[in-house]
């Protein structure tokens, strides 16, 4: 079985991408998660978990899920984390946690896709995001043989171990916060927002979106906007917005 968590759609690409290779529907962990949900999942095949890199490791929320959902039939578990640069040492603690819910690790790949953490970085141009994407079908190319000739996955940058132990701790208290959001006058009450937040934390009321504070930092409403009228305090003021397009709207012959 195929899970994924996504916030601006790498992840679902990268699922998407994969599970037409291997002829299995991938489920998206967000329909849970905004449910409050942690099912009984089973799968007779080897698991595989797309999410993306936070802070050098899985989102606390997919760690979350991982720990108090139950897995059924198989018991191999691979990881694919879409990251802007590097997903760090992200696969230790996925190991750790695999070895806590009696699952059997067998790696974890890191796929570079264009930077969407806007709150703080800034996104690709569109030119810099195709030839990315480029390099990121390629890559899939790699993990799809991998997962095809039921091969441990590898990560291709290094491990940079300060990163994932000393600066993911400090990310969440220090970034992962929902107050700075705020929607512009441009602001057409659509209710996107509010449609797409994986954890259900915001609502429309009196035509606009207001925040509530089970923010986990995905990026899905202010770069899913359609209006762009979603901003981050200053820190989001003049940046581009990113979202992936869905697989099959992108050239199909980079991943087969």
């Amino acid at each position: 079985m195929i899970l994924y968590f996504s916030g601006t759609g790498n992840s679902h690409y990268a699922a998407e991408a994969i599970s037409r290779a291997l002829a299995e529907e991938p489920v998206s962990i967000n329909e849970y998660m905004k449910k409050g949900e942690y099912p009984e999942l089973t799968s007779e095949s080897p698991w595989l978990i797309a999410a993306p890199t936070y802070a050098w490791r899985l989102p606390k929320v997919v760690e979350e899920f991982i720990r108090r959902s139950t897995f059924h039939g198989n018991r191999e578990v691979r990881f694919v984390l879409t990251c802007g640069d590097s997903i760090g040492n992200a696969g230790a603690y996925a190991k750790e946690l695999c070895e806590e819910k009696g699952l059997v690790y067998r790696g974890m790949a890191d796929l570079v896709m264009p930077e969407n953490y806007i709150t703080l970085f800034k996104a690709p141009d569109e030119k810099e995001e195709q030839s990315i994407m480029k390099e990121a079908d390629q890559r899939l190319q790699e993990i799809i043989e991998d997962l095809q000739a039921g091969r441990d996955l590898t990560q291709r940058c290094g491990r940079q171990k300060l990163l994932s132990a000393i600066v993911n701790p400090c990310f969440y208290p220090l970034f992962v916060k929902a107050g700075p959001y705020y929607a512009k006058e441009n602001c057409n009450g659509c209710g996107f927002c509010e449609e797409i937040c994986p954890l259900g934390n915001i609502r429309i009321k009196e035509g606009k979106p207001v925040w509530g504070n089970n923010c986990t930092q995905c990026m899905a409403c202010i770069c899913g906007c359609p209006s762009e009228a979603i901003e981050y305090g200053k820190k989001s003021r003049g940046k581009r917005r990113y979202w992936c397009k869905p697989f099959d709207k992108r050239d199909e012959n980079e991943v087969k």
